[in-house]
């Protein structure tokens, strides 16, 4: 970090930084002018040290992406007390600053504070303020500091201290809760990989805790079935009773589209055990069916294996002993013609990038780790995800995408089964740009090649496959739109790009998921999926339409859901870079003093079901004047049926060009969301 401020000389190489890092700017100016540590400073170090770390610049004012340098001039004394504060365990619970990480830099002539704040670790998690971490512990979330719910908080803390989240024991459960057909193939499996292993000796009860499945605690002489044995080898009911959110999915989708339309779903549902062992038997025949396996020979034998299948085993492998299973996200593995795509809750135990490296471990459920080892499934000491990484690079397919999503929180594992530089979409882009595409560097044909493949891309997505120093990626980017060989929408962070002519937003790149509130959340409410009614016995699970997405915005996530670009503003109105103004989606998020506002210019409406046909767009026009407002809050503020506000009303002023859309490619989405059109243009024409 500190190679980066000595390349941050301007205010245009502040705007490319802020692009890259986790930036925060504060005036930090106190009452006198002369600079003072602000009280907002705090909960930015929660969130920072609790999410990826980031960076603090003090003494710069920010207001909607512009920058400007405000300067400090009394650096020693913000110094001193920021120290003197991180020291106080009454205000602060963890230090993990040093001198180093808090430098003096000069800026446009004047000098600004640069706060550099790692990540914490896991056993230093959380990091919290005012000596309780119950309400004072803060996450970033989009550019901003999201206060985290008790349960988030308590998750961490039970992170904290548990090295194995699968070897507690489970009271009141016992061998009758167990699926035998279930033991008895593991037992077998082991017999075929390790054939007069030891722990074939023993049966039972006994078996079970040679492979820790069953444990006894020394200290308090207490003995059972652990989680990690349940979780592995239990029977539906029993699994549901311990683990209420624990729920496992399987799709197949005829398509590369984020829509959850399957060919092919395997979920619990009263007709196999629902248990991880006989999930991941079940499941990866089905990834690897459709494999194309060259002919090869091993000691005589004809091998069918390749690395695209340890790959492919590694990753489902990782996604079930990773997991959170007290998280309210469900596993997810996706089949798609164009990717293979796991995700599990709970996010990385290490830094992405120690992961990405491999050769540290630090499994969440170690014993189910050790019991997929002893039948040759899985991969020792932090080599799984290089593994991953290497099959998919020994078919040349564009590099996996490993990501987290904070909330709700989740990893996700993306597999794309695409060229690296697809020769169709090298020619289509040297007919679109000639002799100036043929003269870029490779980094910068690989930016292009990745919008023409996804569509909309980001700074993130983009570092995840050129390789760039996310500086040079930065000044790549900003060449790449001088010349017109890119389009961007939005600031810092939150930009985006796209080829010229090609900004297509979706709703599912708009709206953030919502948050769980009970059972198996995702999107709305449990697992049920719109397009067909499905619903899990026994399970509350409801997938909608939108699951959880990705931070990235491009069209090759495998689920779909929201971008990371979004934030509230002071009404409680959605923001999106995405869009041209803010958004309203939800009536119990707005401030009283908006809601008694639009209330106000829907009375006659609300009183009167039948008004003269332009007095009544009138009011439409009225209530979208600043904002979008989606469809079913429209109708919620007019007192009218959705679809009917739609067929009679908006469709004919959208088609007259007096109200615009906020998602035009998807008209009849049922987030679609509705602004006046002189409104909209004024917008474009100021900004």
């Amino acid at each position: 970090m500190i190679n980066l401020f000595a390349a941050l000389h301007t205010l245009d190489d502040l705007a490319q930084m802020a692009e890259s890092v986790t930036l925060e700017c504060k005036l930090a100016q106190g009452r006198d002018g002369k600079g003072e540590l602000p009280l907002d400073f705090w909960p930015t170090y929660s969130s920072m040290a609790n999410t990826h770390g980031g960076v603090v610049l003090l003494g710069i004012r920010e207001s909607k992406g512009k920058f400007t340098v405000a300067g400090i001039e009394n650096p020693d004394k913000i110094r001193k007390d920021l120290f003197s504060t991180l020291n106080d365990a009454r205000k602060v619970s963890v230090n993990l600053l040093t001198d180093a990480q808090v430098e003096t830099i000069t800026l446009d002539g004047k000098t600004v504070l640069a706060v550099h704040i790692p990540a914490a670790g896991r056993k230093q998690k959380p990091v919290y303020i005012n000596a309780n971490p119950l309400g004072n512990t803060y996450r970033r979330l989009n550019e901003g500091d999201m206060r985290l719910s008790d349960e988030a908080v308590r998750r961490m803390l039970a992170e904290q201290v548990e090295d194995d989240r699968d070897a507690r024991i489970l009271p009141g459960f016992g061998l009758a809760d167990l699926d035998s057909d279930s033991l008895r193939i593991y037992r077998q499996m082991l017999a075929d990989k390790k054939p007069g292993h030891p722990f074939l000796d023993h049966q039972g009860e006994a078996f079970l805790q040679q492979l820790g499945a069953w444990r006894r605690d020394r200290q308090s002489g207490e003995q059972g079935l652990t989680l990690a044995g349940l979780l592995m080898f239990g029977a539906w009911p029993a699994i549901q009773e311990a683990v209420p959110h624990y729920f496992v999915d399987y799709q197949e989708r005829p398509e590369s589209k984020t829509e959850p339309r399957w060919v092919d779903r395997l979920v619990p549902d009263g007709t196999w055990s629902g248990n991880a062992f006989d999930f991941y038997r079940r499941v990866y025949r089905k990834l690897v069916a459709d494999l194309k396996a060259p002919f090869a020979l091993r000691d005589g034998q004809r091998q069918d294996d390749t690395q695209v299948h340890v790959a492919l085993r590694e990753a489902l492998v990782n996604t079930l002993v990773h997991a959170d299973y007290t998280g309210r996200v469900s596993i997810l593995v996706v089949k798609r013609p164009d990717l293979f795509g796991f995700r599990n809750p709970g996010c990385l135990r290490l830094p992405l990038e120690q992961v990405l490296q491999g050769g540290t471990s630090d499994c969440r459920n170690r014993l189910m780790h050790q019991m997929f080892l002893m039948i040759g499934l899985g991969e020792r000491g932090g080599s799984g995800i290089p593994k991953i990484f290497s099959g998919w690079q020994s078919e040349h397919w564009r590099q996996p995408v490993l990501r987290e999503v904070e909330e709700p929180e989740q990893t996700l594992l993306e597999l794309h089964m695409l060229d690296l530089l697809p020769e169709a979409v090298l020619e289509d882009l040297r007919q679109r740009f000639g002799d100036k595409f043929n003269a870029l560097e490779r980094g910068e044909r690989l930016i292009l090649v990745t919008a023409a493949i996804e569509q909309v891309v980001n700074h993130a997505r983009l570092a995840d496959i050129c390789g760039l120093h996310s500086y040079d990626l930065s000044h790549s980017l900003a060449r790449l739109v001088r010349e017109g060989m890119l389009e961007s929408k939005g600031q810092s962070r939150g930009k985006v790009y796209c080829l010229p002519g090609t900004m297509h937003i979706s709703p599912d790149q708009v709206f953030p998921a919502a948050p769980a509130s009970s059972g198996h959340n995702e999107a709305s409410s449990g697992y049920n999926e719109a397009s067909s009614g499905y619903r899990g016995a026994s399970s509350g699970h409801n997938d909608a339409s939108s699951g959880h997405m990705a931070p990235n915005s491009g069209a090759s996530n495998f689920h779909s859901g929201a971008t990371q670009d979004t934030d509230r503003d002071a009404d409680g109105c959605l923001l999106s870079a995405l869009l041209n103004a803010p958004i309203i989606e939800d009536l119990s998020q707005v401030s009283s003093q908006l809601l008694t506002e639009l209330q106000g210019r829907a009375t006659e409406a609300r009183n009167k079901q039948r008004l003269p046909r332009l007095r009544m767009e009138d009011i439409i026009l009225a209530m979208c004047r600043e904002r979008y407002l989606t469809l079913n809050v429209l109708a919620q503020l007019l007192s009218r049926n959705p679809e009917a506000l739609r067929k009679q009303y908006l469709n004919a002023m959208v088609k007259s060009g007096r109200v615009c859309q906020a998602f035009p490619m998807t008209p009849t989405h049922e987030k679609q969301a509705y602004r006046s059109a002189v409104h909209t243009q004024a917008n474009q024409e100021d900004s």
